[in-house]
């Protein structure tokens, strides 16, 4: 029988805050319909976090809890249990390089960071960033160089580099300088992209609710100004445009200036379907949103854990 893993303490610690700001903002939130929205269900599911789409119409999605990665296919709307992990592992953000058929996971409360194969599911390599009482390994994003990862607990970005010839090497750490390194003991560094070419990282901050350039050589980091995200989790980048997921039930779409420092809000994606998103990953012109369902508390106690996907502009 199948448990929950025991190195729940910091996360469940990092989302008390969030979770009563969250359901406070949710119960008066009035949210409107997206057309086009459906949902894919994760059979069997206790908990969802993280979602990346990989080739084709491929998509990967994570059981936080459990940490047990499911892939479905966009276009049939389905999606099945791919690597069925042992106890003690999490599975919170999620990033594809489809180049190399690997699929970077953060762990969460277990200080811990896996890569596994998109076609077999092996587990390629695990890493230990930090400790478990005091990190929360939390988002991903990828470049062709390798993968970025955030700490919400600590001002830290974790690098773990791929050679060209597509071998994993160890991690390094980036200490973040700058009004992103602000860590009031909540979830802090959250979702996290890479601008084209890898020099700059666009990070949230779910306890400013702000997002942040910060510099991927210095660790150096500047304020977008003119956006203003409260509940921000996940982030999606494309160009300058830049979606926000947050808890409050909707997904800010943001134009980005060319110097990554400004931004003006376009549009608010909202539908009825979602509840508590947690992160999204972008498709055509769809996204893929993740409800992680933390107003029902942590460990979240949904009988259903599903992908909504509505429009992306």
């Amino acid at each position: 029988m199948r448990t929950t893993p025991p190195r729940l303490t910091a996360f469940r610690r990092a989302l008390a805050t969030p979770l009563l700001v969250m359901a406070l903002a949710t119960a008066t939130a009035v949210p409107a319909s997206a057309s086009r929205a459906q949902t894919i269900v994760l059979p069997g599911a206790v908990s969802a976090e993280g979602i990346a789409v990989g080739r084709g119409t491929t998509f990967f999605a994570g059981d936080l809890i459990r940490g047990d990665i499911f892939r479905g296919d966009l276009r049939r709307g389905k999606a099945d249990m791919f690597i069925d992990n042992p106890d003690g592992r999490m599975a919170v953000g999620m990033a594809v390089l489809s180049s190399r058929n690997m699929l970077f996971v953060a762990g969460g409360g277990t200080g811990q960071a896996y890569v596994y194969d998109t076609d077999t599911g092996a587990t390629l390599a695990t890493y230990q960033f930090g400790d478990p009482s005091t990190s929360v390994i939390n988002d991903v994003t990828v470049t062709s160089r390798g993968a970025w990862f955030t700490d919400s607990l600590q001002a830290k970005l974790y690098f773990v580099p791929v050679s060209p010839a597509g071998t994993l090497g160890k991690f390094r750490t980036l200490a973040v300088t700058g009004p992103a390194a602000v860590t009031p003991g909540q979830f802090n560094l959250n979702g996290i992209q890479a601008a084209p070419g890898g020099r700059s990282l666009v990070v949230a901050h779910s306890g400013t609710g702000s997002v942040y350039r910060v510099d991927a050589t210095t660790g150096v980091s500047v304020l977008i100004s003119g956006v203003s995200v409260p509940s921000v989790d996940g982030l999606v980048l494309s160009g300058r445009s830049l979606w926000a997921v947050q808890a409050t039930n909707q997904i800010s779409l943001i134009h980005l200036s060319p110097e990554l420092d400004s931004g003006v809000v376009r549009k608010v994606i909202t539908s009825d379907l979602l509840q508590s998103p947690a992160t999204a990953a972008l498709h055509g012109d769809r996204l893929a949103v993740i409800n992680g369902k933390f107003d029902t508390g942590f460990p979240p106690t949904a009988d259903q854990y599903e992908a909504v996907i509505v429009p992306a502009r």
